[in-house]
């Protein structure tokens, strides 16, 4: 199987940014990228809009500055999107320098499918009819499909429907996916130590689906990763490179046998990025196919529930691993050097009311088939960095919407609907040579 790339440079860290897809303006930039040069991050999983795409700008910013994005899109396996939809969006992504995407997220729990899908028989085959389409789609782009992160333990546990999995996906013998594709796992602690589940099911041969024995361990911790290597290695016959696409302790966490008068969510996941690092502790050495462990949580809005576990808080107060790790990756000499920034005049920012800054409303996937059709869409997008989507309901939020199309694309009253919410329409309607005299008036 073919080997992955690795990150920019080396240091496998990362986070988890926002839980959500509306903080990807040019603002969000500034602020968040020197915080993550100095947490000497090199890998960021970013919320993948379904309906449009996170604009080039922000993609290529991260990468320039030494960040490899890893997109994850959380779709439903009761109502994956059409591959028509999905292809486009890889397309833009591989052209502007993505590699990494996650399709679905934790397919194990009953929550993620409609009772009648979930109630069905076969499951994992029916999850891999859908998985598999997606994967082929973003493969065919250039990208490399990353297996969905399971809920440690879960529904239908996780092990269990890896490993049903890994043998469907053999069964069907597509080469491709075989060749290219990445697994990912949530590698929370739990409340437990470090080395909890260390070895995976060969140093705990007792543990099995839903039955941990007294004195075994198993999955549920941040050692998740060598129970999903094992796995790959006993069906695959090698082992697949893995993405924690999020991972460590939370700050609500009881304190363990490590004497400290930090807090466990301190002390663990400063410990997690020195043996990521390369330090030699008293830990299990991670293995090397774990590409990049990415903290959760970077950021989110204080209306998100889980808002307490943000390393940094929606008041501009900061967890106390902050500081630390920035002390610490200054002294072992891991922080990025800072990159000058481009000198372009920043777009004007949405009000606090409008959370996108500019929308390219496209009509449908469809619509961007022809090269000259993609050529526009690409010089807006170099010129403007707006996010693109098919949703009118989302262009809504933006504070400037500029709509492309032929004549029949969109009725006048979804123009008129949008100036009368506020936004600021630009009217890209017609045929190619009239929307080529509009564009030059923008």
């Amino acid at each position: 199987m073919d080997s992955m790339p690795q990150a920019l440079h080396n240091s496998r860290i990362g986070f988890h940014y926002y839980p959500d897809t509306l903080h990807y303006r040019d603002a969000d930039l500034a602020s968040w990228l020197p915080e993550l040069q100095a947490l000497a991050a090199s890998w960021l999983t970013l919320q993948a809009p379904l309906v449009r795409a996170i604009p080039e700008y922000f993609i290529q910013e991260l990468l320039r500055h030494q960040i490899q994005p890893i997109l994850h899109f959380p779709f439903s396996p009761t109502t994956p999107p059409p591959v028509e939809e999905f292809s486009l969006l890889c397309h833009s992504y591989a052209r502007w320098g993505v590699k990494h995407v996650v399709l679905f997220d934790r397919p194990n729990l009953r929550c993620n499918w409609s009772s009648a899908d979930w109630a069905r028989n076969n499951l994992v085959e029916r999850f891999l009819d859908v998985f598999q389409p997606l994967a082929l789609t973003a493969i065919h782009a250039g990208l490399i499909p990353v297996f969905p992160p399971l809920e440690p333990g879960g529904d239908y546990w996780d092990t269990a429907f890896l490993r049903a999995a890994f043998e469907g996906l053999l069964r069907r013998n597509q080469a491709p996916l075989l060749d290219r594709m990445a697994l990912s796992c949530y590698a929370w602690s739990n409340g437990h130590p470090l080395n909890w589940g260390s070895g995976g099911p060969e140093r705990w041969p007792a543990a099995r689906p839903y039955d941990t024995p007294m004195g075994t361990e198993d999955q549920h911790g941040f050692r998740i990763f060598d129970w999903y290597l094992a796995l790959a290695e006993v069906v695959f016959g090698e082992r697949r490179p893995i993405i924690a696409l999020a991972a460590g302790a939370l700050p609500d966490e009881k304190a363990y046998d490590v004497p400290s008068p930090d807090s466990p969510h301190t002390t663990q996941n400063l410990l997690i990025s020195r043996l990521l690092m390369g330090e030699k502790l008293a830990l299990d050495p991670t293995p090397p196919e774990l590409l990049a462990c990415n903290f959760w949580l970077l950021a989110a809005d204080s209306n998100y529930p889980a808002v307490a576990a943000a390393w940094y808080q929606p008041d501009g107060t900061t967890l106390p691993v902050v500081a630390k790790l920035q002390q610490w990756a200054t002294e072992h000499h891991w922080t990025t050097v800072p990159i000058t920034q481009s000198a372009k005049p920043p777009l004007k920012q949405p009000a606090a009311n409008r959370p996108i800054a500019h929308y390219l409303l496209l009509a449908s996937p469809d619509w961007c088939a022809s090269s000259w059709q993609m050529d526009l869409v690409r010089q807006l997008s170099m010129k403007f960095h707006p996010t693109i989507g098919f949703s009118p309901a989302e262009a809504v939020h933006a504070y400037r919407v500029t709509v492309l199309g032929i004549s029949n694309s969109f009725p006048d009253s979804i123009l008129d609907g949008l100036i009368a919410s506020g936004c600021q329409v630009d009217d890209l309607r017609g045929d190619g040579m009239t929307i080529a005299t509009k564009v030059m008036g923008l």
